[in-house]
């Protein structure tokens, strides 16, 4: 290719992909079909690129983990298809010390103007990640999930699914499924409910969700003795038990109501 690319003659690339000028694309390197990679685009070793996504200029994927644990072992970026980084964003590669060796973007993602996307993070399906969000390392942010503009997320943080979350703050704790967060750091606000009905969900399964969160937040329990009310109020469905897991679950605590 002659426009002043580099294009290492073992990097895999698939039909259809377009690559502008003055990119650089390592050896290791796997892109899949009708992508698209625009201008000044460094892809190093390790990377494999679902096919259909759209790559702008100066965004940087691959790059060495940012973490002083890492001893150069070989470790990975997974993006899945149909996925736009736009410009300067970067993805940084895996390390051996998390046990995971990747860091992984979804299919049908939009991580806009300079987001970083720490080693070891976990980005979901269908995610949009407004520009100058940072992933702190190991951040795992499922399926839907919407951050503002200018978000920071402190490392071990798990965003749920459905969540929108307001730009320009800070998430310390972890942020569960369905739900609206702001302030800084980022407290509950409510449900996503704008959200919620523009991906289909029912009045009725709003809610539900509704009442769920009403009984964790607002009815004078426990977080655990919440859980276990919440077990006996509500038949099993996919809502309930996606809350229940992940508050469950939560390793660094999920966040809390705002101080009135």
């Amino acid at each position: 290719m002659n426009n002043n690319s580099f294009i290492h003659p073992d990097a895999r690339i698939g039909k259809n992909v377009e690559i502008g000028p003055f990119c650089y694309i390592s050896g290791e390197v796997e892109i899949g079909d009708n992508c698209k990679i625009g201008p000044n685009v460094t892809i190093f070793d390790y990377v494999k690129i679902g096919g259909g996504c759209n790559i702008f200029p100066g965004a940087v994927i691959g790059g060495i983990p940012q973490d002083l644990k890492y001893e150069g072992e070989v470790t990975r970026v997974e993006i899945g298809e149909n996925t736009t980084i736009r410009e300067c964003a970067t993805v940084n590669r895996g390390t051996a010390a998390s046990g995971k060796y990747l860091t992984k973007v979804g299919s049908n993602c939009l991580l806009m103007s300079y987001v970083h996307v720490a080693h070891d993070c976990v980005v979901g399906d269908n995610c949009i990640l407004a520009g100058y969000t940072g992933l702190a390392g190991e951040v795992v942010i499922d399926d839907f999930a919407t951050l503002g503009g200018g978000v920071l997320v402190h490392q071990f943080c798990h965003i749920g699914s459905y969540t929108m979350l307001g730009g320009g703050n800070t998430v310390i704790k972890d942020v569960p499924p369905f739900v609206l967060a702001s302030r800084n750091p980022v407290v509950f606000e409510g449900l996503n409910i704008v959200g919620l009905r523009r991906k289909g969900f029912s009045n009725e399964t709003i809610g539900e969700i509704k009442e769920i969160y009403r009984m964790i937040y607002q009815g004078g329990m426990t977080v655990s003795d919440a859980c276990i009310a919440i077990k006996g109020a509500f038949p099993r469905s996919t809502h309930r038990d996606m809350i229940l897991s992940f508050v469950e679950n939560s390793g660094r605590g999920i966040i809390k109501c705002p101080v009135k």
